[in-house]
């Protein structure tokens, strides 16, 4: 089953729920996105190939929330484009290990294959230019609900910018705590709003995604501490 929160002709809105993989790699062929839009959706963009038809950005495995679907080579290439040019606005919330002091920042950090680890990202000097925008919207006891922004779309990108804050993502295993405070499935990271210009029409369109209800289940927690 897909949340399709919207669709036309040229493109679909996805909201991708957590534990689901974007597209077939490294030994997973079934039970991906790709897989479901191409049961649900009959036209998809054609530009990355077989594997990856109508995909012009991925969320991780264990994020959640909106994402753009291509039908099209005209929209792919439309979207594409406002994502590298920045005109594509992508905004996430998460909650964070530990009490964000500053109200809001950005993180300006290379990011690359960690040296230790070829299978993690890491922020390193020979890495890829990475840029994100964040700002503090909660603080709890121990916890800090963020929001952040993407300039940039590097691979594990807020995952490995928050962790270089020294905040890393609650239930993130990859980059955070081995001890985490909650049971979770994943990272409480989701993709919350998602805008951008029709490729055809060029009108201004913007969508908002609630968060997960064992997002929204931690949060409640916290508020009673």
């Amino acid at each position: 089953p897909l949340d399709i929160v919207y669709q036309d002709a040229f493109l679909a809105v996805i909201n991708k729920q957590q534990g689901l993989t974007v597209h077939p790699a490294n030994g997973v062929y079934t039970d991906t996105l790709v897989n479901a839009l191409l049961f649900h959706i009959k036209d998809l963009s054609g530009i990355n190939g077989d594997i990856r038809p109508g995909i012009v950005h991925r969320l991780d495995k264990d994020t959640s929330g909106l994402m753009l679907v291509a039908k099209n080579d005209l929209a792919h290439k439309s979207l594409a484009e406002q994502i590298a040019t920045k005109t594509c606005k992508r905004i996430y919330y998460a909650l964070v290990e530990g009490v964000v002091k500053p109200d809001c920042g950005v993180i300006e950090q290379p990011i690359g294959r960690s040296k230790t680890d070829r299978k993690k990202m890491a922020v390193v000097p020979d890495g890829k230019y990475a840029k994100t925008f964040y700002t503090v919207l909660q603080r709890y006891e121990n916890f800090t609900l963020m929001r952040f922004q993407l300039a940039t779309g590097r691979t594990h990108q807020i995952r490995v910018h928050a962790k270089f804050l020294g905040h890393p993502v609650v239930g993130d295993l990859t980059y955070g705590y081995k001890n985490q405070k909650f049971q979770l499935k994943g990272q409480l990271l989701h993709s919350k709003e998602i805008s951008f210009a029709h490729p055809k029409t060029s009108e201004q369109m913007s969508f908002e995604s609630e968060l997960p209800d064992y997002f929204q289940k931690v949060l409640s927690v916290l508020k009673k501490i």
